[in-house]
């Protein structure tokens, strides 16, 4: 019993929540000892109980870790679901957000007690976290009961214009669930598809293109506006959320634009003719119409050409998808490499991969022999992995490869796996049907191979060797002859069956041979497999209508046996064949055309690829997959004819709002002054746009006068240069010390001088308060009002940032330099009246450095 108790809390069983966070408690009767695996332990989860019933923050984290903890590892906790609800009020953020998660869990269930939260939930949906708002909304749509439909439609639309992406995104998420509990709903849940899939996030792009595929897949109208900006945001978008948004835009595509594998298009960039074109050629060029392909068709194209190198092969297959069937056929080839690099994967991966590549090898060739090295088995492949490569290199198989496949076919049939040594007879078959210059050497080796000690390679052989000679029986009444000499050593029903087959359609090449095989079938009819009986009574009648002298009596006495057999498919064959034969006075009509019935001749069949005809479906999906529609599966739509309208997917540009500038600014701007000089606005400057595409500049006379000021310096100081060099060396030294002077009066007078040089150019001296800030800046023709202009002022009082402002010869330039905001905690702003475009700035925030030229 202690086994079954422990192979019974491995599954999960009553006793299996004691793994986690418990002590077993030991039973002292026998009783429970004995029965214990029907006993019910009424103590169990009581220590998690308590903890998440006392008054510790730290105890009930620690149960919830362990409660999540057994969730995790697929035990049943639904029983603690009252004693965890009394906890989803907590002011404790990590507590909260476990307690979400195993509501979430287990909501659906519990569903009379989790009504009793709903008030709880609404509150949590205007916290301030945006992971509690999310994850309230998301315990709320899993609650699946009508009664709160109207509640959950309500928190979705609050959700849905949310300042948080993730809580956006969220609820995107929990439109899929409301559409399923309450399919009604859903012209309002359109209506916010609509609006988030205007959202220009791309955390919430893949959520609602989800919702989309859910709720409105032909709703087509809705992605018209947006297809360009997914297509730009695609590159950004999560990996799963790429997945959708391609196989959407994969859809979209198909019922927007024109087909580029129409057979007269021709495209822009191969238009160049050959030198040896004849005449007839080149008006047949010249006829047809040059392939434009649609701009929007090209930016699908190219956005997602980036995403082949990507590291999950869920997108590198989603986009291989969509070159396929949206690309024109000479870009297809784009994809190769990457479906190639898949195959280092998985072996799950590599099933689906390798599938999608049998599908797309049957149609195009030339992409996957290159790479044909990469087909090849290996020892530690699974099986279902190197049937899938066979038919792959078959696929590939053509007159310049076949003789490098054949050879690695040979040492396939070897292989200790049946099951891929049958396939791999079957692939030679293939190659031997398609490829005429080799069908004689591969219908020798699978002779070769009847005296393998395999049987199911020699009944796999047989069975390709009747299909082969089918086409050209006549040559090979050896192999027939051959083939019937190794009957006996064949147990395989199916072999036995195909070698009666070939025997009797083509008996009368070996008239000796036919007799005596129906002599020894009779024999052992009784104890043959159904289909080999079949064969038997059709190699009588065949027999019958050739060679009735010697095989009269052996056709009776087989349709005698076939009339009291077990099984009716038998008996209606034998009865129908004996009144098709054997002529008497109750024969219908069809027996004068018996001879025609059995001995008509029969056309080859031919093998085929098991995977040609699943290109019906979308490549990657489940439906590929299983060559079956499955549920809920889209079908793509044929090319249109005719392009629709591409405007469409135009968006109206909407106009930016104008730029914020002061009043007083407003009033010193004219039409006519620019800021800079006709040279300095060629080389461009950060202020020299307003509205109406002119530099901002403050009043004439202001900008004369300084300018004439410092014409005038410029000028004495070219002159005392000149006089300078004009002088004697013997003053030299006096020059020197006049220098040194000079400089040290600079140094000790620096905040004087800053001051008057930064009252010349119109900035305000660090100490100074607003009122004489204020009245220099009037002084020097800036407008600067006291309301705009004092209070920054007076941080920048509080602040004392460093500045200096700086002359050279030909211009003035200002520097002005504010400490950073994360060191004083505020926003800074540059204060500089030099001229009136600056006053733009001291409205705004400038946390860098500001460059001015004048």
């Amino acid at each position: 019993m202690s086994m079954n108790n422990l192979s019974y809390n491995d599954q999960g069983g009553p006793d299996s929540a004691v793994e986690v966070g418990q002590e077993t408690t030991p039973t002292s009767s026998t009783t429970g000892a004995a029965f214990g695996l029907f006993s019910t332990d009424f103590k169990k989860n009581d220590d998690l109980k308590e903890m998440l019933e006392s008054n510790k923050e730290s105890m009930k984290l620690e149960a919830m870790k362990r409660i999540v903890g057994l969730i995790a590892k697929g035990k049943n906790a639904s029983e603690l679901f009252p004693a965890v609800v009394k906890n989803v009020a907590s002011k404790n953020l990590e507590l909260k957000k476990l307690v979400y998660v195993y509501l979430v869990r287990y909501a659906e269930e519990q569903q009379d007690l989790a009504l009793l939260s709903i008030s709880t939930f609404q509150r949590a949906l205007k916290d301030s976290n945006q992971l509690i708002r999310a994850s309230a909304l998301r315990v709320l749509s899993s609650v699946r009961v009508p009664i709160i439909v109207p509640i959950m439609m309500l928190a979705i639309k609050e959700a849905a214009t949310d300042l948080s992406p993730y809580v956006r995104k969220t609820a995107a998420h929990a439109i899929q669930k409301l559409y399923s509990l309450d399919p009604d709903q859903k012209e309002h849940l359109i209506d916010v598809i609509e609006k988030l899939l205007r959202d220009k996030s791309t955390l919430v792009a893949g959520s609602v293109v989800m919702a989309f595929e859910e709720v409105c897949p032909d709703r087509i109208d809705l992605i018209h506006k947006n297809f360009r900006k997914l297509c730009n945001l695609l590159v950004d978008v999560e990996e799963w959320g790429q997945v959708v948004i391609i196989n959407m835009l994969t859809r979209y595509a198909r019922t927007q634009f024109t087909s580029p594998w129409k057979g007269d298009a021709i495209f822009e960039g191969s238009m160049a003719h050959a030198f040896y074109d004849s005449d007839e050629e080149r008006k047949a060029h010249s006829n047809s119409e040059p392939y434009i392909m649609d701009p929007d068709h090209r930016l699908l194209l190219r956005s997602t050409k980036p995403l082949l190198q990507s590291r999950n092969t869920a997108v590198v297959m989603s986009v291989a998808q969509l070159y396929w069937h949206l690309a024109p056929k000479h870009e297809v080839s784009i994809v190769t490499k990457s479906l190639v690099r898949l195959l280092r994967s998985h072996r799950e991966v590599q099933y689906i991969v390798l599938q999608n590549i049998a599908t797309m090898s049957i149609q195009k060739k030339s992409m996957f022999e290159p790479y044909m090295k990469s087909f090849y088995v290996r020892s530690t492949d699974a099986t279902h992995i190197k049937i899938l490569k066979l038919e792959i290199l078959t696929n590939l198989a053509n007159e310049a490869n076949i003789s490098t496949i054949l050879r690695e076919f040979q040492t396939y049939v070897k292989s200790q796996d049946k099951v891929f040594a049958a396939a791999t007879v079957q692939a030679i078959g293939r190659c031997a049907t398609n490829i005429t210059e080799v069908t004689d050497t591969c219908l020798n080796g699978l002779v070769l191979l009847l005296s393998n000690r395999d049987e199911t390679v020699v009944a796999e052989s047989v069975v390709v060797i009747k299909k082969l000679l089918q086409t050209q029986p006549t040559q090979h009444s050896d192999i027939i002859k051959h083939m019937a000499k190794l009957f006996d050593n064949i147990t395989v029903p199916m072999a036995r069956a195909s070698i009666l087959w070939l025997i009797g359609e083509y008996c009368e090449h070996v008239p000796k041979i036919a007799p005596d095989v129906l002599r020894k079938m009779a024999k052992s009819f009784t104890t043959e497999e159904d289909i080999v009986k079949l064969q038997i009574v059709n190699l009588a009648a065949k027999l019958y209508l050739t060679n009735s002298k010697q095989t009269k009596l052996l056709t009776q006495y087989i349709l005698n046996l076939g009339k009291y057999d077990q099984n009716y498919d038998i008996r209606d064959r034998t009865r129908f064949i004996r009144q098709l034969i054997v002529p008497n006075e109750k024969s219908g009509a069809l027996a004068k055309y018996a001879r025609r019935i059995l001995l008509a001749p029969k056309p080859a069949p031919v093998l085929e690829s098991a995977f040609k005809d699943r290109d019906r479906f979308q490549l990657g999906t489940l439906s590929h997959t299983l060559n079956a529609k499955a549920v809920g599966y889209l079908e793509l739509s044929d090319w249109q004819t005719v392009a629709p309208d591409q405007s469409v997917r135009n968006v109206e540009v909407v106009e930016q709002s104008k730029e914020w500038v002061p009043s007083s600014a407003k009033e010193s701007v004219k039409s006519g002054d620019k800021f800079y000089s006709d040279e300095e606005g060629d080389e461009g400057s950060p202020c020299n746009s307003t509205e109406d595409g002119k530099s901002t500049s403050s009043s004439e006379a202001s900008t004369s006068e300084t300018e004439s000021e410092e014409e005038s310096s410029s000028q004495s100081g070219s002159g005392s240069e000149e006089s300078e060099e004009s002088s004697s060396h013997s003053h030299s030294d006096s020059s020197k010390k006049k220098k040194l002077q000079q400089k040290k009066t600079k140094n000790k007078g620096s905040d004087s001088d800053e001051e008057d040089d930064c009252a010349k150019v119109g900035v305000s001296s660090p100490t100074h308060s607003s009122e004489d800030s204020s009245s220099s800046s009037s002084d020097d023709g800036t407008s600067h009002s006291e309301s705009d202009s004092g209070g920054h002022q007076e941080k920048w009082s509080k602040a004392k940032p460093k500045r200096w402002c700086k002359k050279q010869k030909m211009r003035s330039r200002c520097w002005i330099w504010m400490t950073s905001p994360l060191i004083h905690g505020y926003p800074q702003s540059p204060v500089c009246s030099l001229q009136a475009c600056c006053q733009i700035w001291m409205g705004s925030l400038c946390p860098v450095p500001l460059l001015l030229y004048r």
